[in-house]
């Protein structure tokens, strides 16, 4: 495989807004061969399906015959699903029952996997209080460990990419990721790099009236040349390319994206993220994914994935739009890595 173009099934529009068949029509009309397939919008299939009302939780049998449907109206588009996520909020759990929960929920997981045809189960770091998770290595570590021994033992293996979000309430930067995939050590478990999240949390600031960390330019050109000295690019499982708008305020007390339950971070990221090379973007996006696939040597999915304001719209024309978006983004990043090449 050198590179293929894929999107999030979310990033097309919200479940409960659109379709997932048209979501998949429109990803497949602006040529993206593959596609993420985020849980929410096989959970709300499973309800569509089975008859529930959207705040009753599927049954795992009900979920594995969305995973069906899922998997049929892909292979009729020619979409391969790249991945399953997220698992949220797994790992230094501090209620070993919502643990042990959480394992009972993973191997479900594993069997919608299958059906799916897919290998990677996408975890993201967890966000959730420190009144509910620890910050300790050891069982942050353990805990991934043991998803990643199960993940061995399935057929064909599970694997597990690792993401580092810049809202992350311990692992917040890819640098902490990288720690724990090289202390978790096993062939199964990587990571997913995201230039929005990396971009986000080392140069961007959302609550800055610049947009940016104090210092900013430096401390990135520093990260990526600690990224290509560090990572083994066989543990990058698959990236994603994103940008974000810069804020015309700072996203403090009173802006319209401010949530008093969530970091600033985290609001920018579901309110205003862009595709590569929008108008309005200002991450060095180009240079982490130049990082990433010339510095690094990655060859493998790259997933368009955005959240922003627009997915909550009604009508076609979001999730067409959102498609011919992400294949606009895609032809300028192919460009630019062709001519990485020619230098």
């Amino acid at each position: 495989m050198s590179y293929k173009p894929a999107i999030s099934s979310m990033s097309l529009g919200r479940a409960w807004v659109h379709k997932l068949p048209y979501k998949l029509d429109q990803a497949r009309a602006y040529n993206l061969t593959g596609i993420e397939i985020f849980f929410e919008d096989l959970e709300y299939l499973a309800r569509e399906e089975s008859g529930i009302s959207a705040d009753e939780e599927p049954s795992p049998e009900a979920q594995l015959h969305a995973a069906k449907t899922i998997r049929k109206l892909c292979a009729e588009r020619g979409l391969e699903i790249i991945g399953l996520q997220p698992f949220m909020h797994y790992e230094g759990l501090l209620d070993r029952e919502e643990h042990a929960r959480k394992i009972e929920k993973m191997k479900t997981w594993f069997k919608i996997a299958k059906v799916l045809k897919t290998d990677i189960i996408q975890i993201p770091a967890s966000f959730l209080g420190k009144d509910k998770i620890t910050g300790d290595l050891d069982v942050v570590v353990s805990d991934l460990q043991k998803v990643a021994d199960m993940g061995l033992q399935e057929s064909p293996v599970i694997r597990f990419a690792y993401e580092d979000l810049c809202w992350s309430t311990y692992f917040d930067t890819w640098e902490k990721g990288w720690d724990i995939v090289e202390k978790v050590d096993r062939p199964n478990f990587g990571m997913c790099l995201d230039t929005y999240n990396i971009a986000g949390r080392v140069y961007g600031d959302p609550a800055a009236a610049s947009g940016k960390t104090p210092n900013a330019d430096e401390d990135m050109r520093k990260t990526l040349e600690e990224l290509v000295k560090k990572v083994d690019v066989k543990k990058i499982f698959y990236i994603q390319v994103v940008d974000a708008e810069k804020m015309r305020n700072p996203l403090v007390e009173g802006h319209a994206f401010y949530a008093a339950d969530q970091p600033a971070r985290m609001s920018w990221s579901r309110n205003a993220r862009l595709f590569a090379f929008e108008e309005g973007g200002y991450l060095p996006v180009l240079d982490v994914a130049r990082s990433i696939i010339e510095g690094l040597g990655y060859k493998g999915w790259v997933s368009m994935e955005l959240f922003s304001r627009t997915m909550n719209e009604a009508g076609d024309e979001v999730p067409k739009a959102h498609a011919r978006r992400a294949w606009e983004a895609w032809k300028k990043l192919e460009k630019e890595m062709n001519s990485w090449k020619l230098k």
